[in-house]
């Protein structure tokens, strides 16, 4: 009898033991879990991937950086040199935006490949130069002189119609952005037209007799504008037509993270750093 007492006693204490194991087991479990979920809401953080050139649009892009962090969206900037990735990038979907073109070139790109990238704002303005190659002086421009010019159809229109502005060529009436060499009504000197791709236009000078040449890339030669033999007017077509952009996908044209990325980059801070930077190389169109 008092071996079966003490057994009762003894499986009845297990038996509270292994519950009280369990409670405290379930409770650590639902803590635990408690304390993950919150961890992960407060570490939710939107990631925004944008494309761009490194000068001066990725510069540009890691001063917003810090000031989106502070609205939850983390800016990865990829950094690509080339002027078709960064819009196949947001086409494939690796990239949520890009930096790097004005609207006439997303227009054309649009059309050569049946595409449908939108811009979601403008924020600066990079005027073009020309620059001296052999020639050190446009009014001792020679006959047959060779001028280098970007070989993508809106960029060499805004070619001409610098030279246009500086006499050296005369376009027909209402070419405008859309010129090309078909248009050209007069050429007194006979200049003959070298077309390179943009990124290749700095090192083409020693060959040529200049070049007339994108600001972004002007700057990542080395080049400055102060050094420009002729630069576009800010007020003339071209500052009012070929502000860069923040170019996205249709279907991601009114997404917040994109509008707030345009917000920030049409802001005080961004447009202080674009004046003390780039010395009039790049101009800012808003602040």
């Amino acid at each position: 009898m008092k071996n079966s007492i003490i057994k009762k006693v003894v499986a009845t204490a297990l038996t509270f033991t292994f519950l009280a194991s369990f409670g405290a087991c379930a409770k650590k479990t639902e803590t635990g879990t408690a304390a993950s979920a919150q961890a992960s809401n407060n570490s939710q953080q939107i990631v925004l991937k944008v494309g761009a050139n490194i000068t001066p649009h990725s510069e540009i892009l890691e001063v917003a950086k810090p000031i989106l962090e502070k609205e939850g969206i983390k800016l990865e900037i990829v950094k690509l040199e080339d002027s078709i990735t960064p819009n196949t990038g947001v086409i494939e979907g690796s990239l949520d935006a890009n930096y790097f073109q004005h609207v006439p070139y997303l227009e054309q790109f649009n059309k050569e490949n049946n595409s449908t990238l939108v811009s979601a704002g403008a924020v600066h303005y990079e005027p073009f130069g020309v620059y001296a190659g052999k020639t050190k002086d446009l009014k001792a421009l020679p006959d047959n002189a060779i001028i280098a010019v970007p070989n993508n159809v809106t960029n060499e229109a805004r070619a001409l119609l610098l030279l246009a502005q500086e006499g050296i060529i005369k376009l027909k009436d209402g070419a405008g952005i859309n010129a090309t060499v078909a248009d050209i009504t007069e050429n007194p000197k006979n200049v003959q037209f070298k077309e390179l791709a943009p990124e290749q236009l700095v090192a083409a000078l020693p060959d040529v007799d200049v070049a007339v040449i994108n600001g972004n890339y002007a700057i990542e030669g080395g080049l400055h504008v102060s050094q420009a033999l002729a630069v576009e007017a800010n007020d003339g077509l071209a500052a009012k037509t070929y502000g860069n952009i923040i170019a996205t996908s249709k279907e991601k044209e009114n997404d917040a993270a994109i509008k707030k990325l345009v917000e920030v980059l049409q802001g005080p801070e961004v447009a202080k750093f674009i004046k003390e930077k780039y010395d009039g190389a790049v101009v800012p169109l808003f602040g």
